[in-house]
């Protein structure tokens, strides 16, 4: 059953590339600081940690690509993002390169084989509180089901506890955790939760 709004609002409309700069912004709340830190470690000399996320949301292809993202207007303005992805039926190995902090990640998303996972979901700070959270898992709910994905999953910080009661209040349950490794990154976080809808 999808979970719904008292009464259905705000525009949905798929990203376009020049949303490039708002999906930065609005990936690095979803993620609670830690894109920022990781772009801070990617940015050439001449250029921020701000100019590789916008050009990362820029990309034609990747999981954090304005392609994959659904935009919600409220009021006439930018209010929040979905940003998502099928992933696969069958695990793959995690890659040997792959950085430390990203390990606990992959193993949880590895336990969730056949779902769409859910990357970004925010909403701006003074659109909070009036439904848009749930009205973007709409669309992640109607995304699955276009792709015959028999579930949904995300990933929060066991700190999160606002978009805990979000997901969990819209049908997804606790499945696993894992234990953060940080890398300099602060957050008051000591663990990954995965959570899984079962459509």
């Amino acid at each position: 059953m999808i979970c719904r709004t008292a009464e259905e609002f705000g525009n949905l409309r798929l990203a376009t590339i020049a949303d490039a700069a708002l999906l930065a912004v609005l990936g690095n709340i979803a993620g609670e600081g830690l894109p920022l830190h990781v772009w801070e470690g990617l940015a050439a000399p001449d250029e921020s940690a701000w100019d590789v996320g916008r050009r990362r949301a820029a990309r034609e292809e990747g999981s954090f690509s304005y392609r994959n993202a659904t935009i919600i207007e409220h009021g006439g303005q930018c209010a929040g993002c979905l940003v998502g992805y099928a992933i696969p039926d069958a695990p793959a190995s995690i890659p040997q390169e792959l950085p430390a902090m990203f390990v606990p990640l992959q193993e949880l998303e590895g336990l969730a084989l056949g779902t769409w996972y859910v990357n970004v979901l925010a909403v701006l700070p003074q659109f909070r509180g009036i439904g848009l959270g749930t009205r973007l898992l709409q669309r992640a709910e109607a995304n699955a089901g276009a792709l015959g994905k028999h579930g949904l999953s995300v990933i929060v910080s066991d700190a999160n506890a606002g978009a805990r009661r979000l997901y969990e209040r819209c049908g997804y349950r606790v499945t696993a955790s894992r234990a953060m490794i940080k890398n300099g990154w602060r957050s008051d976080g000591r663990d990954w939760i995965l959570l899984v809808k079962r459509v």
